[in-house]
């Protein structure tokens, strides 16, 4: 039609237009909401699109309650407790010093979380939902690999499984992204102003989580780096090693990135700090700010037979992240994905409150009984 202007989307603009949409709302919408709202984001999208990729996507991005109505599904796990483990009781809180360890999915948490009641958070959460889901934990712990690589030994050493993030397919990014922006949402609420949000992540998904919690409302500012020679890449192609010898399929990791977020802040930095006690880093000492970049070992056998967590980081690096997160000593450190409970440990170990969340039994029973031992640790 003459006059009307062809307008091609990138890819992915129309997902990212409606998870926004779906997101912002928190609760079911009708179809023609949610494209009157897509359409006012973007222009010209053809309904057809939208719908298309919402019932593509049912149920595994989006809970349709009633007909013509969708919902993100993560968000109507919380509302209707459609396909989740949603607790009625009181969730189970295991106490070590100032640490407290509740048995609860954070989701649920910190829905019903105190508004402006934590001061930081500092997580390693499951980078990619596949390899924390039941199926994969199961093969994990059998040895079986699944998607978590079991890396040659070295030298005599028997190597820890390493997720293969690589094999990740397209709309297990979507679910991440949708997993991330929902959780960010409900942490929002649960934050003072200024507080500190630092995520570990890694290269190949660092901009998937990043973008979620952006667009979530937090605001980033930049990455820690934790230098660490890890066994991810550098590897020749596969069954062709000897005719590419001198070939990696991708570069060795000898580094990984913690995402570093805040809430927004209430007028300037030293006015929050004064009223919240947040909005900056502690500094090492007085003469020395707080970097960018730690160097850090690979968690040694000490800590690893203590806590045998696949994903687990060394006290050395998490005392001074955590240290760092409350810029006048005090608060209360949030880790919602605490696993073996070593960021708690850390946090007792630097004299911080702090609070873990673990839905996983064996992690939270692993979780109790190496908080102690962690935070007793002497490391340099």
């Amino acid at each position: 039609m003459a006059g009307t202007r062809n307008m091609k989307h990138r890819p992915g603009e129309i997902r990212d237009a409606i998870l926004e949409v779906l997101g912002a709302n928190g609760d079911a919408m009708s179809l023609k909401e949610i494209e009157t709202q897509v359409s006012g984001r973007l222009f010209e999208v053809p309904p057809s699109s939208i719908r298309s990729y919402l019932r593509l996507n049912t149920p595994y991005l989006f809970y349709r309650p009633t007909r013509a109505h969708y919902m993100l599904k993560e968000q109507a796990s919380l509302v209707y407790g459609a396909g989740s483990d949603v607790q009625a009781e009181r969730p189970e809180v295991f106490s070590f010093g100032r640490a407290a360890l509740y048995r609860d999915d954070c989701f649920n948490w910190l829905r019903a979380r105190d508004s402006q009641s934590i001061q930081a958070v500092v997580t390693d959460p499951p980078y990619g939902l596949v390899e924390y889901s039941p199926t994969q934990q199961s093969k994990l712990r059998a040895g079986q690999g699944g998607v978590w690589r079991i890396p040659p030994s070295f030298d005599g050493s028997k190597r820890s499984p390493l997720p293969r993030f690589t094999v990740l397919k397209s709309r297990d990014l979507q679910a991440l992204d949708v997993f991330f922006h929902t959780w960010a949402r409900l942490l929002l609420p649960a934050l003072v102003p200024g507080a500190a949000v630092i995520v570990a992540s890694n290269p190949l998904l660092s901009h998937v989580v990043a973008g979620a919690l952006a667009r979530a409302g937090l605001e980033r500012r930049g990455e820690i780096v934790r230098l660490v020679m890890t066994m991810r890449g550098g590897d020749r192609p596969k069954a062709a090693h000897e005719e590419f010898a001198d070939v990696s399929v991708m570069p060795r990791s000898m580094w990984e990135p913690w995402l570093v977020f805040r809430k927004p802040i209430e007028g300037r930095v030293q006015d929050n700090l004064r009223k919240w006690g947040t909005g900056g880093f502690r500094r090492p000492s007085g003469d020395r700010p707080f970097g960018d970049v730690i160097e850090s070992g690979p968690t040694g056998k000490i800590e690893r037979a203590i806590a045998p967590h696949p994903s687990l980081k060394p006290q050395s690096f998490l005392r001074q992240l955590v240290r760092s997160a409350l810029p006048l000593g005090d608060g209360v450190i949030l880790d919602p994905f605490a696993g073996a409970g070593s960021t708690l440990a850390a946090a007792e170990a630097v004299g911080y409150s702090s609070i873990g969340i673990e839905k996983d039994d064996y992690y939270y029973e692993m979780a109790r009984s190496s908080i102690g031992r962690l935070a007793k640790l002497s490391v340099k």
